[in-house]
């Protein structure tokens, strides 16, 4: 957590008036709504996409920051944490970072109704303000994470998930909202469409960076919060393992594909499965990649002038290489 709190150091002050607005824009006239959003705020993550906002902001208005910028940040974690609660109703997870989740403790049908309620007061509160520039760009990546959602359920079937398919999926799914992030930063304070469309670069590059990083982690013997293994186990198609099924022999390909569709809950064979990637290069190759991104996106911040934001940004793009969970 040092890192983090480095990371967050030039823009403490704006994190803590944050998070006093954040907690204003979920309020609602429904007190078991008040109940729920209570039981959020107090179990909130590092918060890296309203810090992201933040700090492009700042960089972008040579060190301020105005009402939009709070407005952006605000939103954007009402619709990524609408989009948490989706999702643990739609994998049926009862926990989220290490509590109970919405469904587990109030069900299905109030999770659901809760995730359409911040997303509709994350919505409202662009347009209640008239900031549609802001809008458009929640929209795009509210779009995108649902198309990636499903390109990923569709080839998840059949298993034949292809590399460029597998950055498209994580493209939308992963990266589209810290794009969001970086590019409604820049937009909040105005500049230029170039430097917008720069920083949404910016930040699709990082977010492809993190779900690589993510993939790995099922690799690792470290304790890091999900047990190794556990995307073989759910069938879903990784980095490491979409290449290694590009590389092999069929006999060896059919094996793969075997042990996924019908031995995933075998725990020795997916430790079979785990070491047969590991031994033909599968996790060398993701950290390539992984590592030609965080390059790609260092470029761009480095194009900048230098200044204290933009040196935390820099920290925010290694660390997401270097974390350990």
């Amino acid at each position: 957590m040092k890192v983090v709190a480095q990371i967050k150091e030039p823009i403490s002050y704006e994190m803590e008036l944050f998070e006093e607005k954040f907690s204003l824009s979920m309020r609602s006239k429904v007190a078991l709504l008040n109940r729920i959003t209570h039981y959020i705020v107090n179990r909130k993550g590092k918060q890296m996409r309203p810090m992201f906002v933040f700090l492009v902001a700042k960089m972008m208005g040579k060190g301020e920051v105005n009402e939009r910028t709070y407005r952006g940040a605000s939103v954007i974690e009402l619709i990524h944490t609408a989009s948490l609660v989706h999702d643990d109703v739609v994998d049926d997870s009862n926990t989220r970072r290490g509590f109970f989740s919405l469904n587990a403790l109030w069900k299905n049908k109030i999770a659901v109704l809760v995730g359409d309620f911040f997303f509709s007061k994350g919505l409202l509160l662009s347009i209640d303000n008239g900031d549609f520039d802001l809008l458009q760009i929640i929209s795009v990546a509210v779009r995108e994470i649902s198309e990636g959602e499903l390109l990923q359920l569709e080839k998840a079937r059949k298993l034949d998930i292809t590399e460029e398919i597998y950055y498209e999926i994580i493209r939308q799914k992963t990266a589209t909202l810290i794009a969001a992030c970086c590019a409604l930063g820049a937009c909040a304070v105005h500049a230029s469409k170039e430097d917008i469309e720069k920083m949404r670069y910016f930040g699709e590059l990082i977010g492809m960076a993190f779900q690589i990083k993510d993939d790995l982690f099922d690799y690792g013997d470290e304790k890091i919060g999900k047990p190794t293994g556990i995307d073989i186990k759910e069938q879903k198609m990784t980095l490491p393992l979409i290449y290694v099924l590009n590389q092999v022999s069929v006999k060896e390909k059919n094996w793969l594909i075997n042990s996924i569709k019908n031995y995933n809950t075998d725990k020795k064979r997916v430790k079979a499965v785990i070491s047969f990637v590991k031994d033909q290069g599968g996790l060398e190759y993701a950290i390539s990649k992984m590592k030609t991104l965080q390059q790609e996106a260092l470029d761009i911040l480095l194009s900048y002038p230098k200044s204290q934001y933009r040196d935390s940004l820099e920290l925010m793009v290694n660390y997401v290489i270097d974390r350990k969970k």
